[in-house]
């Protein structure tokens, strides 16, 4: 009994794993000789991906990396505002959140009371820890299932498992997640979508709009970085995601660098 037991398991997992890779090579990607040449005069080893939401189609350099999942680390700011906003936790994204971390932070902006605007711009860590625990894990738990984020798990500590693990999600998977916020698709109110497109805008020209949020894990030592968002432009939709490999502080400014020269060569910016 056992012994069948352990055979209908093996067959389930091999299964899975069989499904999972169907659906990766589903994906209609163009590897983009651009895009590889771009990361390979940076010497960095990473992944970028742009998802075209008219033509439903991706574009980018190294698949395999970018069906990968990492540690979304502060990139989850932007699921992390919509969750808070659309439970209570805050009642805007001016409402201010006390500041209890460190009196000696990594970044030394971030020791003091302040909304969501200000502390997704400054990517305050402690304020959204804060967040985390007014949101508590059953309603973040109930929000993360309802954005289908990643791999879904969040694990029994409720202020860290976006840093540390055990969530992770992968570059395409962002592009998904961020296409659905760009155009209002999500299962929140649109009133709190709004909001959080607000306050992910960088940049803004004639016709179009650049939103997006970096992500270390582990800063300022060894990890993933991450930058993420979306172009509007000409009421058309472009999301993106790059992750790099950073081995030292400076290569954390590759990050944008890179995903800019990158979308510039598509003509997206």
């Amino acid at each position: 009994m056992i012994k069948k037991s352990l055979v209908l398991i093996t067959a389930c997992c091999i299964l899975f794993m069989y499904i999972s890779k169907s659906s990766a090579d589903a994906v209609n990607w163009e590897e983009s000789a651009k895009i590889s040449t771009i990361f390979r005069n940076s010497g960095m080893n990473g992944t970028f991906v742009l998802y075209d939401v008219a033509a439903q189609k991706y574009i980018g350099h190294d698949k395999k990396r970018a069906g990968s999942r990492f540690v979304p680390a502060s990139t989850f700011k932007i699921p992390h505002s919509l969750i808070g906003l659309s439970v209570g936790a805050v009642k805007s994204v001016d409402d201010t959140i006390p500041y209890k971390g460190d009196s000696n932070p990594f970044i030394k902006a971030w020791a003091k009371d302040m909304g969501l605007r200000e502390a997704i711009s400054l990517s305050n860590v402690p304020i959204y820890k804060e967040l985390a625990k007014r949101i508590g894990l059953k309603r973040m738990q109930e929000g993360i299932d309802r954005l289908d984020y990643g791999n879904k798990q969040i694990g029994a500590t409720v202020d860290t498992f976006w840093l540390t693990g055990p969530l992770k999600i992968s570059a395409i998977e962002q592009t998904l997640f961020l296409a659905r916020l760009a155009q209002g698709t999500l299962p929140f109110p649109q009133e709190n979508q709004r909001s959080v497109r607000e306050i992910t805008l960088l940049e803004r020209g004639t016709n179009w709009e650049l939103h997006g949020k970096t992500g270390w894990e582990n800063a300022p030592s060894k990890g993933i970085g991450w930058w993420v968002g979306w172009v509007k432009k000409n009421s058309r939709i472009y999301a993106f995601a790059i992750n790099i490999d950073i081995q030292k502080e400076s290569d954390a400014n590759k990050r944008i660098e890179i995903g800019k020269a990158c979308l510039k060569s598509l003509e997206i910016l």
